[in-house]
């Protein structure tokens, strides 16, 4: 039986080489998934991306399918459900800030068309090609993710410093971060 090689930090277990394999890394360019992704590593914030990733399915229960035009509209009611919610981060300041960030998010799609026009923009469209021969070779903050982080903020975005934009900017494919001999890369 052949084995692929994977960048090593997805070898812990199935849930990891399958976001790996299947997610992290490929360009992503439809708005509700950007969002989901936005929301997710807004949550990761402090903790591992593991932790997030197990509790996946709980948070897309949890937030309405990560629809942002009805989280933009969830009032306290919602969020002191979302409090007593044990299947997700119950962290009150990243729960007002999704909400928060839904409004935001729609007003950037307002006035770029899409969300995806907007976080696109800053590669000119197209994934930055970074060639790691090991995961220390990759950086958890770069220029271009301090750029972006004050640009979110600048807008009202909560929870999105350098680390958390560099994150999602792995994760959505605007930087492709696979290790040369990932298979990822063949």
């Amino acid at each position: 039986m052949l084995t692929k090689t994977r960048c090593s930090w997805c070898e812990k277990d199935d849930l990891y080489r399958d976001y790996h394999d299947h997610e992290w890394g490929n360009p992503v360019y439809d708005d509700a998934t950007l969002f989901e992704f936005l929301v997710l590593e807004t949550f990761q914030a402090g903790l591992s991306w593991y932790t997030i990733l197990s509790k996946r399915e709980n948070f897309r229960s949890a937030f309405n399918q990560f629809d942002y035009t009805k989280i933009a509209h969830y009032q306290e009611d919602k969020i002191q459900e979302l409090l007593q919610n044990a299947g997700i981060i119950r962290n009150q300041l990243k729960i007002r800030a999704t909400v928060s960030n839904a409004i935001t998010f729609m007003k950037v799609q307002e006035e770029f068309g899409s969300f995806s026009n907007y976080i696109w923009n800053f590669t000119g469209g197209k994934p930055i090609e970074n060639n790691p021969k090991t995961m220390k070779e990759v950086p958890a903050t770069t220029p271009l993710s301090d750029t972006i982080s004050k640009d979110l903020k600048k807008r009202g975005f909560k929870f999105v410093g350098s680390t958390v934009v560099y994150a999602h900017m792995q994760a959505i494919g605007m930087v492709n971060d696979h290790v040369q001999d990932c298979w990822k890369r063949s």
